[in-house]
């Protein structure tokens, strides 16, 4: 089966903000950017669409045609807990430092780590493996992209960071 996953457009926070699971506005770009989706997407047949339950992946998954896609948690970004929509240089917490130290593994106050993340998201895609689906459309984050990468043996999750993909770009793997 093949997956396509597309991870949402560019968000309107400061940088260095922690946002994961956040519902955050999107960018004055947003047209812009969803067109150019749009296009990388026209003329391709997908069995079934999915997003997470956010609005900027519920917007984009609009956008590019797809309103009833069927939202699924399982797709959301890391749950930052505590640190949700405070600057990395604000938090004062001091597994803040545990977290930098071994981010894999280390969950953000009151929220999870990487390596759940990966366990959430391969979950979903370990179920979608089991439907009759050829191809199938996801509208995800770029953590969600990152853990579908490792799913799909593309890289170690310890080099995940160093494959951050743009806002709007697309993923394709096979499971």
């Amino acid at each position: 089966m093949e997956v396509w996953l597309v991870r949402h457009t560019s968000v309107d926070v400061p940088a260095g903000t922690c946002y994961g699971q956040s519902d955050v506005p999107l960018r004055t770009t947003f047209d812009e950017e969803a067109a150019a989706v749009r296009k990388a997407l026209a003329g391709i047949r997908f069995d079934a669409v999915w997003c997470s339950p956010l609005s900027r992946c519920v917007r984009l998954a609009e956008a590019c045609g797809y309103p009833d896609a069927r939202r699924d948690a399982r797709l959301l970004e890391l749950n930052f807990g505590a640190w949700e929509m405070r600057r990395f240089d604000e938090i004062d917490d001091p597994q803040l430092q545990r977290w930098f130290d071994d981010w894999l593994h280390v969950r953000p106050t009151g929220g999870e780590s990487f390596a759940e993340q990966i366990v959430r998201v391969g979950g979903f895609l370990d179920e979608l493996g089991r439907r009759p689906i050829g191809r199938a459309l996801l509208f995800v984050h770029g953590g969600v992209q990152l853990c579908a990468g490792i799913y799909a043996g593309l890289f170690p999750p310890e080099e995940a960071f160093s494959h951050q993909s743009p806002y709007g770009s697309i993923l394709k793997i096979t499971i």
